[in-house]
């Protein structure tokens, strides 16, 4: 597996982190505390949210496909950008884990003459 595929799952895990929690944080001054001008606050982080939550999801699965994880385990790393901070604590897992897959590019092969 390429390093690559490890390291944009890595990065949108942590983007789906913050903005979710963002998100519950404007939801709470918004509904709970009742604050006002958080409305377009939690418009923007959510719709933010929702997008990049969908390619988190496309590049979480192909890490998953890829280092051949248990369905139980991909599920769990898919549903992570759903619970505010699971995602900071799953990505470290996950890179954990699959490090030991990831292959180093070589010097590139010679052309062919």
């Amino acid at each position: 597996m390429k390093k690559s595929v490890l390291t944009r799952y890595r990065v949108m895990a942590y983007v789906t982190a913050v903005l979710l929690i963002l998100l519950t944080i404007g939801v709470i001054g918004k509904r709970v505390l009742g604050l006002d001008g958080f409305d377009t606050f939690v418009t923007g982080v959510g719709i933010a949210h929702g997008w990049l939550y969908v390619v988190y999801l496309v590049f979480a699965f192909d890490l998953g496909t890829k280092a051949k994880m248990p369905l139980g385990r991909l599920a769990w790393v898919l549903l992570a950008g759903t619970v505010p901070t699971a995602a900071f604590f799953v990505e470290r897992r996950v890179t954990r884990e699959v490090t030991p897959l990831v292959t180093e590019n070589a010097a590139p092969k010679a052309a062919a003459v």
